[in-house]
């Protein structure tokens, strides 16, 4: 009995990230310090631009109506991944592997992993805009220490993401606050900002809601890299809360408000980001925007690196901590190119690729939570989801199909029927298809036992589920 509480010590003390296996019960992390990592996330100022964009050409009140609605879907979504992902201690990459098959979660996880790099660089190459309105620093140079506090901020594991989830919702209210006091000192007024009618540029009430859904559906998917530190489902659904709809809903309705009020310079293109009106303050109101802007983009950039690095080092025999290095270098190359710009085209792509991907998830738990099955082995190459035959060298067929027709569908109808919510279609028939797949194959007299084709296992045999698991999963170490 010695050695597993010897090796629980030092994966405590050694901050172990537990990239190749299940969040063990003893490293389970409180409700607040769970809610820290997902709160902090979405509470930015990425997200207080696409708020301002989003009011500047609704119009407050129906803008108001279309990130209210893209925060309720994005809590049904996000909190059905999370609560799994809560009673089994399992990342995003190990999910995959039990639903996808092993090297289809290469394709998928290693998909979602390179397309939040993409935010990373997003975030890179914001904060070199930031510092130069605030500071006047060369974006160049801005975007290069950034790059670097993100990365050492990222390496420090989730307990840094935490950190400074907890210290970024304060921060990011106090200099809101402050930015509407000075913007009130200008003339601006709350009448002013009930008024507020848009410019009607041809963002319709439903591509606003796709471009909030959009904002974080790639995170929001792979949500059980951080919620699988919650003691169990119903925490990892609370934490979920407090990013969705209320983080969230806060930061967009912030931008909207800036937009509203006249405090944006540029909201046609910049929306609502309101570092402007904090120049010119004095020295320690400069300081405080300059702490802001570090703290708050440095919030959003760390956890879309985390997410990058656990996908891969989940997909790969490889370490998180040596890919955070790797991969922000990468981000920080392409933040410099000035790519990170085309963030509009770059939304729309997330809201036709990824919610298939989390309805195949959400299926697939639902279906063995509805049939009593305990969680598919990620690495059990041998037992076919779905039926017999439907596991190929590695890849569940059926899952994949789902995932590509649900694709498919929002890819047809986004142009089609421009400023529909491509992601809503995407996610309907994706879970159709998987969810008709496993209705047919559990009718087959073969797989009585167990409808999904995997026979159950018990006593022994089974073992602990990885949220009662005190150590690794021995088939990873």
């Amino acid at each position: 009995m010695a050695e597993p509480r010897t090796t629980a010590d030092h994966h405590t003390a050694a901050g172990e990230e537990y990239e190749h296996t299940a969040v063990p019960a003893h490293a389970r992390k409180s409700l607040l310090s769970v809610a820290g990592v997902w709160a902090g996330f979405p509470m930015c100022l990425g997200n207080a631009v696409f708020g301002g964009l989003i009011v500047y050409n609704l119009g407050l009140e129906q803008g108001f109506w279309a990130i209210l609605t893209g925060n309720l879907l994005l809590f049904c979504y996000v909190g059905a991944l999370s609560h799994h992902a809560g009673r089994t201690g399992r990342s995003f990459a190990q999910q995959s592997a039990a639903v996808f098959g092993p090297r289809g979660r290469a394709v998928v996880s290693g998909f979602l992993a390179t397309v939040v790099i993409g935010w990373f660089s997003y975030q890179v190459g914001l904060t070199g805009t930031a510092l130069h309105q605030v500071l006047g620093w060369a974006p160049l140079w801005g975007a290069l220490l950034g790059a670097a506090v993100y990365i050492g901020l990222t390496a420090a594991g989730i307990r840094a993401l935490s950190a400074v989830g907890l210290l970024g919702v304060p921060l990011f209210l106090v200099t809101a606050a402050l930015a509407f006091w000075y913007a009130a000192q200008d003339g601006a007024g709350l009448s002013q900002a009930l008024d507020f009618q848009g410019h009607d540029h041809g963002i319709t009430f439903w591509s606003a809601v796709g471009i909030v859904i959009a904002g974080f559906v790639d995170s929001g998917t792979m949500t059980a890299d951080f919620t699988r530190w919650s003691r169990d489902g119903r925490s990892a659904v609370l934490a979920t809360f407090s990013a969705f709809p209320l983080s969230n809903t806060v930061a967009y309705l912030v931008g909207g408000a800036v937009v509203a009020t006249g405090g944006a310079a540029n909201p046609e293109t910049d929306g609502g980001t309101y570092l402007g009106l904090l120049t010119g303050h004095g020295a320690w109101i400069t300081a405080l925007a300059v702490l802001f802007t570090l703290t708050n983009l440095g919030s959003v950039a760390a956890h879309c690196l985390y997410n990058a690095a656990l996908g891969w080092s989940g997909t790969t025999p490889l370490r998180m901590r040596p890919l955070v290095v790797v991969l922000g270098v990468l981000g920080s190359v392409i933040a410099l190119t000035g790519v990170w710009s085309s963030i509009v085209s770059w939304l729309q792509l997330l809201g036709i690729l990824v919610p298939p991907i989390g309805a195949v998830l959400i299926v697939q738990h639902a279906t063995d939570r509805f049939r009593r099955r305990p969680p598919r082995p990620a690495d059990d190459v041998e037992a076919p989801t779905g039926g017999p035959g439907s596991r190929h060298a590695g890849y569940v067929l059926p899952a994949l199909v789902a995932w590509a027709a649900g694709s498919a569908a929002a890819w047809v109808l986004h142009h089609t029927h421009p400023g529909s919510v491509d992601a809503a279609l995407g996610f309907v028939v994706a879970a159709l298809v998987h969810g008709g797949h496993l209705w047919w194959t559990g009718r087959r007299p073969t797989d009585a036992e167990a409808p999904s084709g995997m026979p159950p296992l018990s006593g022994a045999q089974a073992g602990p589920t990885p949220a009662e698991s005190a150590e690794p999963d021995p088939l990873h170490v």
